[in-house]
């Protein structure tokens, strides 16, 4: 990405470490601890989240969490293809705590396309909803339980989250659209 595109940096890497860390305990918080709890990334960004928020949630209560990376692609309303990847969810989500990771949350459509996605594979006790960013203007009534920035953006700009993963970096940054 080109420097002179970026509008403005919205996080650093101490900020997304502190929101990810934030989120993880709310997630324990909310949930009592990590009994029947598991969580789920969306490629291809939100599956990076998810693995770290997994990550840190395993360390804070001393168990596996059992985690999976769903590809939205073939649930989606639009014509629109993500940078998808094979799905890969190796445990049964019947009667599970399921956290949907993303890494931003937009119209609600592709948090609708998670939903139909998870609903294909099982019937889960509640599904939940995590972003690191939520830039509002919703399509769709959907909101999420855990975020680590609410981010007013315009229509026209763009919100790009960067992971060392796989952009070599950890930031946010608004760009112009």
């Amino acid at each position: 990405m080109a420097e002179c595109s970026v509008k403005a940096e919205i996080l650093d890497e101490a900020a997304i470490t502190r929101a990810i860390t934030r989120i993880s305990f709310e997630i324990i918080e909310r949930n009592k601890g990590a009994e029947d709890l598991c969580i789920i990334g969306l490629f291809s960004r939100g599956a990076v989240l998810a693995k770290r928020i997994s990550a840190k949630i395993a360390a804070n209560e001393g168990r596996e969490i059992p985690t999976g990376l769903l590809d939205i692609t073939p649930y989606r309303d639009d014509e629109r293809r993500g940078v998808g990847g094979e799905t890969q969810i190796d445990f049964d989500i019947t009667d599970k705590r399921v956290v949907i990771i993303d890494d931003v949350l937009f119209t609600g459509r592709t948090a609708r396309a998670a939903i139909d996605g998870l609903l294909s594979r099982g019937r889960p006790k509640m599904i939940q909803l995590a972003a690191l960013v939520d830039r509002g203007h919703r399509e769709l009534p959907i909101r999420a339980d855990y975020i680590g920035k609410n981010l007013p953006t315009s229509s026209g700009e763009k919100v790009k989250v960067m992971f060392k993963e796989t952009d070599g970096c950890d930031k946010v940054v608004i760009v112009n659209g």
